[in-house]
């Protein structure tokens, strides 16, 4: 069967210098899980407004179901500034409140969550009261949840952000956020015993740190690995780290070793990386292309 991926959170139109395009984190890893022929679905928000309108239109063209994204009249579809100046790291400046602010407990939502296999989730979401209380009634029947950590200044709080590590079962970051986080209690300086330190503190049983250009790192039961970055030619860098997550879980819930899943998810997020937008199309043989293409060239950028 199908494995089944829940996504919740914010979805909203970034604002380029020259363009609009869909994103939000969760759309993002749902937009992914798709090209690899999961089952992923999304639970949102968006005004009744054209914006709105829009957006339900890009999730139909993408294949991912409408019927969790709930539609408000108070409060306008999820809008993000993009500062893409660095091309390393893109910025937002994140209105608010819009819609995805305002995600209501409907009926039928706990069933849903509780029938997924997986429940991802992120903390921008939590930022307003209404989202964080039915974010948390989610994560109380939510059979394996994963925590996209992804911190937008000024919209979390250190209290806020440790409630939703303790509640992780698979943890995602990046290398700015580990160093964040490791500096609220004692940190340490090398990313292994960081992660360890981590990953003991809050009880995750899989934590994974993103680190640019220079790869990623995964800390579970089995170990340590790390995976050297693979060089490729960036159009920009939005949507890199949410293509990472969803290879990382597809070769996750396909059973893969550590090492083979890190250096998949790496390979993905490098190939969006090449790509204009948060969510080009691709599949599994896209990735495995890529895979080949750098081995080919550079055998000696991946770590054993």
């Amino acid at each position: 069967m199908t494995p089944t991926i829940t996504c919740f959170g914010e979805i909203l139109w970034d604002v380029l210098p020259t363009s609009k395009q869909p994103g939000g984190a969760p759309m993002n890893v749902a937009a992914d899980l798709r090209n690899f022929g999961l089952n992923a679905q999304l639970i949102s928000r968006v005004g009744s407004d054209e914006l709105g309108l829009e957006l339900l239109g890009f999730l139909a063209k993408k294949g991912i179901p409408t019927e969790l994204i709930q539609t408000g009249q108070s409060h306008l579809t999820g809008v993000a500034k993009a500062n893409i100046s660095d091309s390393n790291e893109v910025t937002y400046k994140l209105v608010q409140p819009v819609a995805w602010d305002y995600i209501m407990p409907e009926p039928g939502l706990t069933d849903v969550v509780k029938q997924s296999d997986l429940f991802v989730y992120g903390s921008l979401a939590a930022r307003s009261p209404q989202t964080h209380e039915t974010l948390l009634m989610l994560l109380d029947v939510a059979p394996q949840k994963v925590f996209d950590v992804n911190l937008r200044p000024p919209h979390y709080s250190r209290t806020l952000v440790e409630d939703l590590l303790h509640r992780a079962d698979i943890a995602k970051l990046n290398e700015h956020e580990l160093i964040e986080l490791s500096g609220w209690y004692n940190p340490e300086p090398d990313l292994e015993k960081s992660m360890q330190q981590l990953r003991n503190r809050y009880r995750i049983e899989t934590l994974c740190v993103t680190l640019g250009p220079d790869g990623a790192a995964l800390l579970n039961e089995s170990g340590f690995f790390q995976q050297a970055g693979f060089t490729v030619e960036v159009a920009d860098t939005i949507g890199s780290g949410d293509a990472f997550l969803a290879g990382f879980l597809y070769k996750t819930l396909q059973g893969e070793p550590p090492q083979k899943t890190l250096e998949f998810a790496c390979a993905t997020g490098a190939f969006v990386a090449t790509k204009s937008g948060a969510t080009p199309a691709f599949d599994e043989q896209t990735i495995h292309n890529q895979l080949s293409i750098t081995a080919s060239v550079l055998p000696s950028q991946v770590n054993q």
